[in-house]
């Protein structure tokens, strides 16, 4: 009973999300944010205690999926404009953006496809019918446009399908048709302002006060940070807004700004903990399933931070993706906790779960 309850939560992963947690919010502020911040935890520790294995079987997925791309094609007409993306549903005191909790779904609707055909994975099939649950949720946001979020579910599925098996011929097929789609798309589906952030970010001195401008200050705001930052408000680049959408899309160069390379070393370290205690719990996972899951969560995680960040630092075209656990929003975050809750949830039933519970029996 006592090794059941202890394995409920993995205590070294909360740890390691609190300081990014305090990070963010010394940033966005209290006020609404933490009413998502608690949200989020009571939704991690409910689905902590929750049995998910009855997801292999039932179509309880497929029917969440399916509702989730009626909500993005809706969205289309329905959905409130900000920052020039259709990617909001406007309510009384908050909105809703469809596409974070679809990037669960993915996580777990591939989990479960391919965990059901591990034995003839190899066959080129599964790589073209997997990549239709990606397609179709990547291509909606993608006509919002929200062209960072088409990002993540292809890069959702590409993890996952690289490490369910797939035979290496196979993933250099699809990296040529990638190519192939990307030239397509560059000269007849990419919007001229979507060009324009490739260009800006190949150089963003061509136009500094355009298309560049985002990313010049940026960078300004994290090189202005040197090693022990400003200090706490005290970042002028964000705090009078000369950097825009410093809580949301680059709350990363202004958290840098106010405290400098030591405390992005701080969140560095604290995200690798979080990678490793996630990719650790899908280690030990029951089935395929299980590892499968924690895998494709820790893909989903590493992709928002990396890209995040990249732009953040000039390294990457802007995309306009949330940094976990800083951004300002509630539809991230709550994905996040879910998808950790779920994770914990996974972790009762694990496999070294099931042993100590074996080696109490024994006392």
């Amino acid at each position: 009973m006592v090794a059941g309850i202890k394995n409920v939560v993995d205590w070294w992963l909360l740890v390691a999300i609190l300081p990014m947690l305090g990070a963010g919010l010394t940033i966005v502020g209290l006020g609404r944010q933490i009413i998502w911040l608690i949200v989020g935890l009571i939704i991690f520790f409910l689905f902590a205690h929750i049995d998910w294995r009855f997801l292999k079987t039932s179509g309880l997925l497929l029917f969440l999926f399916v509702v989730s791309l009626l909500s993005l094609v809706f969205l289309l007409f329905l959905g409130q404009i900000i920052r020039g993306s259709a990617s909001w549903f406007r309510f009384a005191f908050f909105s809703i953006e469809p596409a974070e909790p679809i990037k669960l779904f993915l996580i777990l609707i591939l989990a479960k496809y391919f965990s059901r055909r591990h034995i003839e994975i190899a066959h080129i099939k599964h790589i073209f019918i997997s990549g239709i649950y990606a397609a179709l949720p990547a291509a909606l946001v993608f006509l919002q446009p929200d062209f960072g979020s088409a990002m993540v579910f292809v890069f959702i599925w590409l993890g996952m399908v690289m490490i369910s098996g797939i035979s290496k011929k196979h993933l250099l097929l699809v990296f040529l048709l990638f190519c192939l789609l990307f030239s397509v798309s560059w000269f007849l589906v990419l919007k001229p302002y979507q060009k324009a952030r490739v260009a800006s970010f190949l150089n963003p001195l061509a136009d500094p006060q355009g298309s560049g401008y985002n990313a010049l200050q940026s960078m300004v705001a994290i090189g202005s940070g040197q090693v022990w930052g400003k200090g706490f408000g005290y970042g002028t680049q964000s705090r009078l807004e000369f950097l825009p959408e410093y809580k949301t899309d680059f709350v990363f160069a202004a958290f840098a700004e106010e405290w400098g390379f030591a405390g992005v070393f701080i969140i560095f370290c604290c995200f690798a903990i979080l990678i490793w205690r996630i990719l650790r719990n899908a280690y030990f996972g029951q089935t395929n399933f299980e590892r499968l899951f924690g895998v494709g969560l820790s893909i989903f995680l590493m992709t928002h931070f990396c890209l995040h960040a990249g732009m953040n630092l000039g390294l990457l075209p802007i995309t306009g993706l949330s940094m976990p656990f800083m951004s300002y929003g509630g539809s991230h975050l709550i994905t996040v906790f879910a998808g950790l809750g779920i994770l914990m949830g996974m972790r009762k039933y694990s496999r070294v779960a099931r042993q100590a519970d074996k080696t109490i029996d024994m006392f």
